[in-house]
């Protein structure tokens, strides 16, 4: 049920964009983006452990039973979207595996998933690899990419998925098998124990001109799904995302060779905002990294820093909700900011990296954002990071927050999956 507070700014949102148009750009400019702690305005952040009522949070029972309800509320009904619960049949199927993959190191699977309503079906791939010599369960890394699974490994036998050609017409470079390795060192993460499951991201709802994507989408399979896009608090694509995340556990608890108390969700840019709100509403997952999440990941929206909320909500406003572009440069009136998001993810670890030349990301405002859920993780007897003074390049800090900047640009490299497979060891072992 919605609250109060909810009902109120739904409809401030909708009288404003009913009657502004795109309150996004103003006299049909393109947003300004500041960049620089000179240009960040004064801003007061929510208190995590502040109630709606004005009473304040003194245990973890009034914590998880009053407080972090409300802030998944504004999340679900201002940002991302109510992800649909009516349940969707899941089948498996085998399409290949390879036993002496990567040298004989690992087992390759690829497995199809088949989504269904009863009347149509979605389809998406994941690729897996399992270290061979590891005894017993093995922790998994789960994240997706974005160019689809032969764009991780130059491997002839990995399938395309069918979205991919409803995004990238026949001759773009995106078909280049292996075109991503780099983000994904398989052998390293083998070698370290861990075991590796990636899916394409455009499976589960291709990221290309928004809403005509919508018919394709796993979204189409929930019931009256058509209807349910008019609503102004409807879900969008980053929650289709983190849904495609869980979906990916539950494949992994059939299992026998995961442990699934050991798996930690990964995402990289758009991917990384996916994976705090997946981890944020699925509690399975033991550890939650956000990777150059940046504007409505990690970053403090409030600081109104490279990306902001006018921006993306231009660009890629079937990522939200249609009440979040009400705040497109009214980041003042945000009733939650990002900081809270990593808050409700405790008292499970989480971990947040930026990049020193990714600057659109506001990578003192990602830092932020993880610092300033201390508080929540401080009531679990838990150490955030400890620190709200950022750290230097290269210098992690893992406690039961984690956070690293790195030399670079957006991207993910060797480097932030070594300390990822860091910060799990830490924790799982």
């Amino acid at each position: 049920m919605k609250n109060l507070f909810t009902k109120v700014f739904t409809m401030l949102s909708l009288a404003v964009l009913a009657g502004t148009g795109a309150v996004y750009a103003q006299d049909d400019n393109e947003p300004v983006v500041h960049y620089g702690e000179e240009n960040v305005p004064e801003y007061v952040l929510p208190d995590a452990l502040l109630c709606h009522d004005g009473s304040r949070v003194t245990s973890i029972k009034e914590w998880e039973e009053k407080r972090r309800p409300e802030i998944m509320e504004y999340f679900s009904a201002l940002e991302y979207g109510r992800t649909r619960q009516e349940k969707i049949n899941t089948r498996y199927e085998i399409i290949s595996e390879n036993k002496k993959a990567l040298g004989g190191k690992a087992t390759m699977q690829q497995v199809r998933f088949v989504f269904s309503n009863g009347q149509c079906e979605r389809q998406a791939v994941a690729l897996i690899f399992i270290p061979n010599y590891s005894t017993g369960k093995v922790p998994v890394m789960l994240t997706y990419n974005f160019n689809g699974n032969h764009s991780t490994i130059n491997d002839e036998s990995i399938v395309f998925t069918p979205n991919q050609s409803l995004v990238w017409g026949p001759d773009d470079e995106n078909w280049q098998r292996g075109g991503q390795n780099r983000r994904f060192p398989y052998e390293k993460i083998i070698a370290r124990g861990y075991a590796v499951m990636t899916m394409c991201y455009h499976d589960i709802y291709p990221d290309e001109n928004g809403a005509e994507m919508l018919d394709n989408s796993i979204i189409s399979l929930f019931p009256d799904y058509k209807q349910h896009a008019q609503w102004a608090d409807s879900w969008g694509s980053i929650g289709a995302w983190a849904w495609g995340y869980s979906r990916m556990m539950d494949y992994l608890e059939t299992q026998q060779w995961a442990n699934t108390k050991q798996v930690a969700v990964m995402g990289h840019s758009r991917q990384g905002k996916a994976a705090l709100w997946a981890g944020a509403q699925d509690q399975r997952f033991s550890v939650v990294i956000s990777n150059d999440s940046g504007c409505s990941g990690a970053a403090l929206s409030k600081r109104v820093t490279g990306e902001n909320i006018a921006v993306i909500t231009q660009r890629f406003p079937w990522w939200f909700c249609s009440t979040y572009q009400f705040f497109a440069n009214r980041e003042d009136a945000l009733p939650f900011d990002q900081h809270e998001l990593i808050a409700c993810i405790a008292p499970r670890p989480v971990y947040v990296a930026s990049a020193q030349e990714d600057d659109w990301a506001d990578q003192h405002g990602e830092f932020l954002g993880a610092a300033m859920a201390e508080s929540v993780y401080n009531l679990y007897g838990l150490k955030g990071l400890g620190t709200t003074t950022m750290p230097g390049i290269h210098e992690p800090i893992m406690h039961h927050v984690g956070y690293h900047i790195r030399a670079g640009v957006h991207d993910v490299t060797d480097y932030d999956w070594e300390r990822y497979m860091d910060f799990c060891d830490k924790h799982y072992r």
